[in-house]
């Protein structure tokens, strides 16, 4: 090859050196951008997180220090609601049900 083939070579290889390090020079810094501004907003939540005012769970004592009547107590009354729930779905899919029933006829 003569030389100056070899002379258009190295100045595009030297130019696409070039051009991909200026590329991913911009890329990170833009990533960098980004992290910082996700540091930002979690650095900002966790703060509000921190800021929680403990005050008025503090002041029930734990349910293993309590008498086992309240625990059964409090599990029969989330149980009633989990069944009041269930009944009220229900209901409203044999509402529906006969909705769709006399639209039908």
């Amino acid at each position: 090859m003569p030389w100056w083939i070899w002379l258009v070579l190295a100045a595009f290889w030297l130019a696409m050196l070039v051009i991909g390090c200026i590329y991913a020079i911009r890329k990170a810094i833009h990533a960098a951008r980004l992290a910082s501004a996700l540091g930002n907003q979690v650095a900002k939540r966790a703060a509000v997180l921190q800021d929680h005012d403990d005050t008025e769970e503090a002041t029930e004592p734990a349910i293993f220090t309590q008498p086992l009547q309240v625990a059964s107590d409090r599990y029969a009354q989330a149980h009633a609601e989990v069944l009041r729930r269930k009944h009220n779905k229900h209901m409203r899919h044999v509402e529906t049900w006969q909705q769709w029933e006399e639209f039908n006829n």
